[in-house]
């Protein structure tokens, strides 16, 4: 499985987009690819988008812990690794 979620994608990329995946929100992919094509979705996603595009992919994996994370330009949120695990962290904002 592959889940994308973007700020703002290029015209030609979000059309060949909707070829693989269900978009349930503006900007947001979903699709049950094959992991080698799920690779050659991320390279072509990597190749063709700007960072402003701020793109966010999780793949699932059949390794440890499960998944995979990506992210290309300015993301809302931030990634990090600890342990070898991805995650994904959340800014805390003091009311």
């Amino acid at each position: 499985m592959l889940v994308v979620i973007a700020n703002d994608l290029p015209p030609a990329v979000r059309g060949r987009m909707k070829l693989w995946f269900v978009e349930p929100r503006a900007n947001v992919f979903v699709s049950g690819v094959k992991d080698s094509v799920a690779d050659k979705v991320v390279e072509y996603l990597y190749s063709h988008c700007p960072p402003e595009s701020g793109l966010m992919v999780f793949q699932r994996t059949t390794t440890s812990p499960g998944y995979k994370i990506w992210g290309i330009g300015n993301l809302y949120r931030d990634l990090t690794e600890i342990s070898g695990l991805q995650l994904v962290i959340e800014k805390n904002m003091d009311k």
